[in-house]
């Protein structure tokens, strides 16, 4: 049984930076595509990032690129996204989640970012607020 935890949410000012991570548990993810979504009340759910197995290849949400960056580290089964010059627009819950697919542009949105439905395994979510 996967379960995937994410933490490192919290209220932040604009301008300022977060480091989400996300840990896996239950078995190897060596093989999965990690992406990061995010939710704002009232709104749809937004794919933000993804990352390949093996990390070679990653996508960003044009509303995200150039500020975040996302990685893995499969040895220990941890993803992280690391969230800089952040902007009220960026509150969210933010969820990982695992597909065992592919992170390349047939594979995203209009947007550029991951493709929520392709994903199977999601965590709970952590809340980011950005806001002075």
């Amino acid at each position: 049984h996967l379960q995937l935890v994410e933490s490192g949410g919290g209220l932040v000012q604009p301008g300022g930076s977060l480091r989400l991570s996300c840990a896996a548990s239950g078995f190897s993810l060596d093989n999965y595509v990690i992406g990061w979504f995010r939710q704002a009340p009232g709104k749809e759910r937004e794919g933000v990032s993804c990352i390949s197995p093996a990390g070679d290849s990653r996508n960003y949400a044009d509303s995200v690129k150039g500020r975040f960056t996302t990685a893995r580290d499969n040895a220990n089964k941890r993803f992280y996204l690391q969230m800089n010059s952040l902007k009220p627009e960026d509150t969210a819950t933010y969820y990982c989640a695992a597909a065992f697919g592919y992170c390349d542009s047939a594979h995203t949105d209009r947007h550029g970012g991951p493709k929520a439905f392709e994903y199977d395994f999601w965590g709970q979510g952590t809340q980011v607020t950005v806001s002075s």
